[in-house]
């Protein structure tokens, strides 16, 4: 028996957000609303997002001893995460720093600080974890090494799950234990690199699944998402909303899809399902604010 649903592994930053007219050129200054603060980081989006669907969710990760830290762990907590695996302490608490334009889109610069020293040593002492978890979610804002020892702890029975974001190349190890690699278009580019033969996401999808992950989930935003296994590729439609925000959709969606596959929906029922999961969260502004109940989605 599980003690968790999901266990995510990954970064928590305080997300500095500034709306602004456009995003500036180099060399130019913009003028901004008023600063807000909102708690963030893929890690901490994740665990949150899955939290308020239902799911029994634990965080791994590091935050500062500082007031970034404070308000990671209480939005945390407040959305039902278990936070046994949050190290306080040694260094600040990571900073994304965001500007969102009206349209809802948004431009990040992410300041690892104490998301840096989640270290391979970390991920070995929170084994009972790792035991404990029917699904494990990652990230790539933490150092490439621990998320190789995460796909070195995973329980035998476990199902691994990575977002590479922000993209770098990954060691075969790490593909071969996707199932899935959840990546958005400039993902896909990336990790393509000199394989990327074709401007169909079905292509992609199709020859990152022949690089190792198990499976493979392509998201295409408005237009939805591909998935991609050994019965094939298939397409998911998009919900149609009015964005607001789309800081921190991609992490609903993972998160999502993650805890869906756990319960033993199939990769394009999770999919599908996620896919409503992301359109909600960008109908409000923020990223953890933003999630939404089983019930909102059910209501979407």
């Amino acid at each position: 028996m599980y003690d968790y649903d999901l266990l995510v592994v990954g970064s928590a930053n305080a997300d500095l957000v500034i709306g602004v007219e456009r995003r500036p050129g180099a060399g130019e200054t913009v003028l901004g609303s008023d600063l807000a603060v909102h708690p963030g980081g893929k890690g901490a989006n994740q665990a949150a997002a899955a939290a308020r669907l239902g799911a029994r969710t634990a965080l791994l990760a590091r935050v500062g001893d500082d007031d970034h830290g404070r308000l990671l762990l209480e939005s945390q907590r407040s959305a039902g995460v278990d936070t046994v695996g949050v190290l306080v302490g040694e260094v600040p608490t990571g900073v994304a720093l965001i500007t969102v334009d009206p349209s809802g889109d948004n431009s990040i610069v992410v300041s690892p600080g104490a998301n840096g020293r989640l270290t391979p040593q970390d991920v070995r002492a929170a084994v009972s974890l790792f035991h404990a978890s029917r699904v494990v979610s990652v990230q790539l804002e933490i150092p490439l090494e621990t998320v190789v020892e995460v796909v070195r702890n995973l329980a035998p029975e476990s199902r691994f799950v990575l977002n590479p974001s922000p993209p770098r190349p990954l060691p075969r190890e790490v593909l071969d234990a996707c199932d899935p690699l959840v990546v958005n278009e400039h993902e896909a580019r990336v990790l393509l690199g000199g394989s990327l033969v074709s401007e169909e996401p079905e292509d992609w999808a199709r020859i990152l699944r022949a690089k190792g992950p198990r499976s493979v989930v392509v998201t295409l935003g408005a237009e939805g998402a591909l998935v991609a296994s050994a019965e094939g590729v298939s397409r998911v439609p998009s919900v149609k909303v009015d964005a607001v925000d789309t800081t921190g959709a991609g992490d609903a969606f993972t998160a999502a899809l993650a805890w869906k596959l756990g319960t033993g929906t199939d990769l394009a029922g999770a999919a599908a399902y996620a896919a409503r999961v992301g359109a909600a969260a960008v109908t409000k502004a923020g990223a953890q604010a933003s999630y939404p109940t089983a019930a909102e989605v059910d209501a979407l």
